[in-house]
């Protein structure tokens, strides 16, 4: 965890609305502290993770609902849409830090709409969309849940897996 952090370009974090369990928090404060203060830190306005991440990094860019153009339901997926937007750059890496296991149904896709459609985690969805998006992605997960099959997630030991960012290849027509 902390290598892929250290030589990220930009990281993103997401996460439950209330922090799961002790083990969570101290990963996210690990994490955050993997981060070297010249890479930029974004996060979602929510409470809980989100909430977290804002006390421990004052430096980080906030998503915040009010600025995304959108009412109601829909403001909340537009923002974490933006978020997970603004990762994906060469070197960005997401970071999720879900309360429980991923919805049935629910799977990686570059499509926000496919992502954010009604599963019930915004944590699931958004960290669907960044896998989809070919993100590097960095999961930790509370004691007894376990990582979705054929996400293509690699356990690394005390909660944490992760996922490699995609290579995108872009195929020309002469």
């Amino acid at each position: 965890m902390s290598r892929v952090l250290a030589s990220a370009s930009v990281v993103g974090f997401s996460g439950s609305r209330s922090v799961p369990c002790p083990e969570s928090a101290a990963a996210v404060r690990r994490a955050l502290a993997a981060v070297p203060a010249s890479v930029s830190v974004h996060v979602g306005c929510a409470p809980g993770v989100d909430e977290l991440v804002r006390s421990l990094c004052p430096r980080a860019r906030v998503f915040w609902v009010a600025e995304v153009g959108f009412s109601g339901r829909g403001a909340f997926a537009r923002r974490s849409q933006l978020c997970v937007e603004s990762i994906a750059v060469p070197g960005g890496v997401w970071v999720s830090f879900p309360a429980g296991a991923c919805p049935a149904g629910l799977l990686p896709s570059a499509s926000a709409a496919r992502c954010f459609s009604g599963f019930g985690s915004g944590s699931w969805a958004s960290l669907a969309f960044a896998a989809g998006l070919g993100i590097a992605c960095l999961l930790f997960l509370p004691p007894g849940v376990t990582a979705p099959a054929g996400w293509g997630f690699v356990a690394g030991g005390g909660g944490w897996f992760f996922r490699p960012a995609a290579v995108v290849a872009q195929l020309f027509l002469f």
